[in-house]
């Protein structure tokens, strides 16, 4: 019996893989009041999709999935902090508004290509906006591990990939030789 190649697992899922146009495009705003519905709709399928995605593959580090990555290409993510006790995120048309000039190297991995691990530098503090459903805008500070995992979305959502991210040179490694696997990101306290 063949394996299936995480790549593949996560195509048969219903996540949108690499090469998909929709990966590269920047994902369109939210006209909010307005489009309340839509919105709501789309976070309910982000949810749904994570659930699915959850049910087959453990995420030590927390997960995050954004709508381009299962076909829907409109500003919207939700992220599932690490921690069990921690409520999901919902981003919509976020957009990081300040970077601490303090930044890390940890290994992330995305759905849209899981069979490789990329070592990515990412800022440890991070101010996002986003627009709630009444249409106000609201800021969050997010540190260390979650402010990785809200950027990781947020690029999604700009149309990048954390393969933009990485360093000139530095290349993404094979699943099956990334190390840390199950294990969370650390950092000096």
């Amino acid at each position: 019996m063949t394996e299936v190649r995480p790549s593949e697992q996560m195509r048969n899922l219903g996540v949108v893989q690499h090469g998909a146009p929709i990966l590269s495009e920047p994902a369109r705003l939210f006209a909010l009041p307005t489009e309340r519905e839509k919105a709501e709709r789309t976070v309910d399928m982000l949810f749904t999709s994570m659930e699915r995605i959850a049910r087959v593959h453990a995420f030590a580090k927390g997960m995050g999935l954004a709508a381009p990555q299962i076909g829907i290409a409109h500003a919207a993510a939700v992220v599932q902090p690490a921690e069990e006790d921690a409520g999901a995120i919902v981003l919509l048309n976020p957009r990081i508004t300040e970077s601490s000039g303090e930044v890390d190297e940890q290994y992330e991995g995305c759905l849209s290509f899981f069979d490789v691990r990329g070592l990515v530098p990412r800022p440890l503090k991070i101010t996002v906006e986003t627009t709630a459903l009444d249409g106000t805008t609201v800021a969050t500070v997010y540190e260390q591990g979650l402010a990785r995992l809200i950027a990781h979305e947020i690029d999604h959502l700009d149309g990048l990939l954390y393969l933009n991210r990485m360093r000139p040179g530095v290349e993404p490694l094979p699943v099956e030789e990334y190390r840390q696997t199950g294990r969370a990101w650390t950092y000096d306290s």
